[in-house]
């Protein structure tokens, strides 16, 4: 009986998903009944007053965004794992490790109000423009994604074999050369799992980059012009439309391309994961 409650908890979960992605679908290709495919994707121009409905900018912003606070957050992510998995004692582990978890169970808005009252006003005095943009919100979503990097890869370290560093330091390799040129290359498809997972973490944030991108719909020509991403165009214009029409419908191609994101690293994910078991 229990195993007949398995199969369909896993089946009642799959229809969801699949229901959520067809309904995603259904109602974000209708936008092209008003809009040609070539000027959403293509087109810089979002006025959806004037039936302009051109999405290259949040695809742009979103794709940039994410980059960003995956270059900032992957060094120091990298740098703790590594320090916590082989440099750090038992008991300093012990209290780091419970401290980054503590990062997750932040909620959003407050890393947002974090970015709007700190963040914002120090780039802003620094460059002398207004502070809002893509370097705010990727310094938060750096700050959002390391905890899941960082324990991810600590795993992925600390659950080689002891034989690979007893190996390399037998040869005469130190043991800074042993962690960086033995150890983290061998653990290579773990960190590359964290960093997918974090990705997918930073392009479906929304609050938080919310407050502190600035919410301009335009190509951002810097990394502290105001922009607007996905997520965030999705949330700002939802409630000013009605359901059915091309700027409705609109969004829910935005949404669709965010699960289209998703799926692909989902994917990559686990082709990663094949990949490292037929090694």
């Amino acid at each position: 009986m229990m195993r007949w409650v398995f199969v369909g908890s896993a089946a009642l979960v799959s229809a969801i998903i699949f229901s959520i992605i067809v309904f995603v679908g259904m109602q974000g290709l209708k936008t092209f009944q008003g809009v040609s495919p070539l000027e959403f994707f293509f087109s810089t121009d979002w006025t959806p007053g004037q039936q302009k409905f051109g999405a290259f900018p949040f695809l742009y912003s979103t794709l940039m965004l994410t980059l960003v606070s995956v270059v900032l957050s992957v060094p120091l992510a990298l740098s703790g794992a590594m320090f916590m998995a082989k440099i750090a004692p038992k008991w300093m582990r012990e209290i780091l490790r419970p401290a980054t978890d503590l990062f997750v169970g932040i909620p959003s808005v407050v890393y947002g109000l974090i970015g709007m009252t700190v963040i914002v006003p120090a780039l802003g005095k620094i460059t002398g423009g207004i502070g809002y943009g893509i370097l705010p919100a990727a310094i938060i979503l750096a700050i959002m994604i390391l905890p899941t990097i960082l324990s991810i890869s600590e795993d992925a370290i600390r659950s080689l074999p002891v034989r690979l560093e007893e190996a390399s330091l037998a040869l005469g390799a130190t043991r800074w050369q042993t962690m960086w040129r033995v150890l983290l290359p061998a653990a290579r498809p773990g960190i590359l799992t964290a960093i997918i997972l974090g990705m997918g973490r930073a392009i479906g944030e929304t609050m938080a980059v919310f407050m502190v991108i600035g919410n301009s719909p335009q190509m951002p020509k810097s990394l502290l012009d105001s922009t607007t991403v996905l997520t965030t165009a999705i949330v700002k214009d939802m409630g000013n439309t009605s359901y059915g029409s091309t700027w409705n419908n609109a969004l829910y191609m935005m949404a669709l391309l965010l699960l289209i994101i998703s799926l692909v690293l989902i994917l990559i994910i686990r082709i990663v994961a094949k990949r490292s078991e037929i090694k």
